[in-house]
């Protein structure tokens, strides 16, 4: 493979599958832990495309355990030194390398401001961030060498599904858990045409990423995707959101790029779908939907029958492969994106 992003969007199904096999009990612990620290709710810290798997946990949390989830505002403790009380918090900390400062800080802060537990999600144990934590989850994803974060991210998925699911003791998620990264896979296998189709948007600067429920997550993963990989200026909005206003940027050959997988989101996904084919915009759908796939300029399929929960660690992968495919059009150096770093350091 010729690029370093290549290779790790390739791993993701073997990573996924180490998540699953080896990191359950530990995530179990984690969840009685959780259960006998019964916290009140949930306050995530997170920056980046951690903070897009933070957005993944507010519904598959609330969804399954029942956890009312928030996103911490890092500032108030880093910039502002007022962090908020966190009586009776499950405090989270979520970093793929775990040294960037801001949930270090937080979550330091909150075990003095009352949290019931704190728990980080990073893929190096040895980590700030990691030591800090009461309980730690490993992504185990070996080393992330590209700037643009993908193995890394679709782990973390997998470990707050993996949590959730513990927390919600249902066991009849269990087999669907294990699928994930067979549903991966095969997943690459149908967007082959992906990376070259890409190529028909070279000269598109602006488009909206468009999403609801449980996949909000992966409209802003794929909006960050393309502006990290194409430096197309792409902006995520749920499609409820969409329609307060915005949607009157929409003008025929204007580009949308929807998630829209089976599931009890899907049916207010259809109706924004066909008010924007009406006013002639370029679609692209991200899908397992035939008669959602059958109406888009570029279809995107992943497999049919994943959980409407799960979609969001399969749909981002056509996303991934798009985002990959138009950075090669465009003459992009994935591996080296201008002016990133693969540790941010913000306060």
């Amino acid at each position: 493979m010729a690029t370093r992003l290549e290779f790790e969007i390739a791993e993701q199904p073997q990573v996924l599958r180490r998540m699953v096999e080896e990191q359950r009990p530990q995530i179990a612990a984690i969840a009685r832990a959780i259960h006998d620290a019964q916290p009140r709710y949930a306050m995530i810290v997170a920056r980046g495309t951690s903070d897009n798997a933070a957005r993944y946990a507010q519904y598959t949390l609330g969804a399954l355990a029942g956890l009312a989830v928030g996103l911490a505002a890092p500032s108030l403790t880093t910039i502002y030194h007022r962090t908020p009380r966190f009586d009776g918090a499950l405090v989270i900390g979520i970093s793929q390398s775990g040294r960037s400062l801001e949930p270090s800080r937080v979550l330091e802060e909150a075990r003095q401001q009352g949290a019931a537990m704190t728990l980080s999600i990073t893929n190096d144990a040895e980590s700030p961030l990691a030591q800090i934590a009461d309980h730690h989850i490993a992504l185990n994803a070996g080393a992330e060498r590209s700037l643009a974060a993908s193995k890394t991210y679709t782990a973390q998925l997998m470990a707050l599904a993996l949590l959730a699911a513990e927390l919600g003791g249902a066991s009849e998620w269990d087999e669907a858990l294990r699928r994930v990264p067979d549903w991966v896979a095969e997943t690459f296998e149908m967007n082959e045409h992906t990376r070259a189709a890409a190529a028909r948007y070279t000269f598109v600067s602006h488009c909206i990423t468009l999403a609801r429920g449980f996949n909000y997550c992966t409209g802003f993963e794929l909006a960050l995707k393309l502006k990290e990989l194409t430096y197309v200026v792409a902006e995520a909005y749920s499609s409820a959101d969409f329609h307060h206003g915005p949607k009157a940027i929409v003008q025929p050959g204007f580009p949308l790029i929807a998630i829209a997988p089976e599931g009890e989101g899907l049916h207010a996904m259809a109706d924004s779908l066909q008010t924007f084919r009406e006013s002639g915009a370029d679609l692209a759908i991200i899908s397992n939907a035939p008669e959602i796939l059958r109406d888009a300029r570029l279809a995107l399929p992943i497999p049919a029958g994943i959980p409407e929960w799960l979609t969001p660690i399969v749909a981002i992968v056509p996303g991934q492969l798009l985002a990959l495919g138009l950075s090669e059009a465009r003459g992009v150096d994935v591996d080296s994106p201008r002016g990133l770093n693969k540790v941010t350091l913000t306060e």
